[in-house]
This record gives structure tokens, sequence and C-alpha cells, in this order.
């Protein structure tokens, strides 16, 4: 069993790119070399136009690309492809999973958002998705939260199938554990790094101690 690895979100809007990039920097060299290293980033910028999605990709896929972080976009495979990410991440009201697939290639990397759900689960894994999300598991300021899921999701499927699965929704160094224990492969993070009190950088010290604690 692999321990479980970082996925980290954006903030839902970037209004200074640049100071992000550095800002972001400074996040992935806290994390290099522990147990909360990085695994992957998603791009997530909701109702925005595509030239600001494009010009936060600019900036943020080279850092990926120097620490080894896969780069997702999240819901537009066009802009993932013309950006030149490693795949994207798409709900169940977002682009179907076959579209994503047609315009990005057999090689990318495509999540699929399932809830609480198995069964999305396990038709997004038949489909050929490379991981499911499984969520919220906690309430979370980022987005309204319509569907709960519980941790007993997360020790089913990883039980059921190799299909990596995605922890989301309100996690904290506080609240990690109960997920990481039962299977997740990545918990998903955004709030409690970039709006943490004492900084990104300190927040990523408190999630190293919860994922070195291995399962």
């Amino acid at each position: 069993m692999t321990d479980c690895q970082l996925y980290l979100i954006t903030p839902p809007a970037i209004d200074d790119v640049d100071a992000f990039a550095s800002l972001y920097a400074d996040v992935l060299a806290a994390g290099a070399d522990t147990p909360a290293q990085i695994a992957c980033l998603q791009l997530r910028l909701k109702d925005v136009p595509d030239e600001a999605v494009l010009r936060a990709a600019d900036a943020l896929l080279p850092l990926c690309q120097r620490f080894d972080v896969a780069f997702l976009i999240n819901d537009h495979p066009h802009l993932a492809r013309k950006a030149g990410a490693d795949g994207v991440h798409i709900g169940q009201s977002d682009t179907p999973y076959d579209e994503a697939r047609k315009i990005l290639g057999p090689d990318a990397s495509i999540g699929v958002t399932c809830h609480n759900s198995t069964h999305l689960a396990m038709e997004a894994g038949e489909a050929g998705a490379d991981y499911v999300a499984f969520g919220a598991f906690y309430p979370t300021g980022t987005k309204q939260v319509v569907h709960r899921a519980e941790p007993d999701i997360l020790d089913f499927w990883s039980k059921a199938t190799t299909v990596p699965c995605v922890a989301i929704g309100g996690i904290t160094p506080d609240n990690a554990a109960p997920l990481i224990e039962a299977g997740a492969d990545f918990i998903a993070v955004s709030g409690a790094v970039w709006n943490a009190p004492d900084g990104p950088v300190a927040a990523m010290g408190r999630f190293a101690a919860v994922l070195g604690n291995k399962r």
C-alpha cells in the first residue's frame, strides 16, 4: 500500500499571477523531500476568461515541471491542451470524460469527481479515468457542499479497485488522518494551505507531520 500524497488546488481566484507563482514556489520548496511533497496541482479558476486561465498556467506549469508535480486544469480540456498541462479534472456537470479524452489523447491524466457515489466511480474507472475524487468529507469554504462523503467509501474503494482515489472537501491537518487511514491515495487541499493564519509554508509543515504518520 502506497503512502498518501498531497494534491494541491489553487485558490478560486488569483489576482496577481506573478505574486501567486512566487508563493507557490515557496510552497513547493517547503514540501520538497518531506511527506507533504506535492504530487499534483490543480488550477481551479471559475468564471474567468480563458486568457486568465492560460496566463496562470503559463506561470505555474514551469514550476510544476521543475518539482516533478503533475499539473491539471479544472473543467477545460481544450485549455489544458493549449497550455500543455498534464491533464484535466472534470466534475459530473463538466465536459464528459469521453470528450475530454478525445481532446487530450491517451496519455493525459483525467480525474473525475464522483461525490459520494461508488457507482459514479465505477463508471469513471471503467471508462478509463486515471483517478476518482470523493467528497466533500468536511464543510468547506471553497465551494458549496451538496454531497457529503464518509471515510468508509475510501476503505471500500481502496480494497475494490486499483484506480487511485482522491479525498476532497474541507481537509485540514487536524482532520486528515481518518481519510488517510481509510485508504485515500491523495488528499486534496486548498484553503487549509492558502488561507492558513500563519501562512502556506507553515501549513505545509503541518501536513508533512500528518502525512508522515504512515498508514
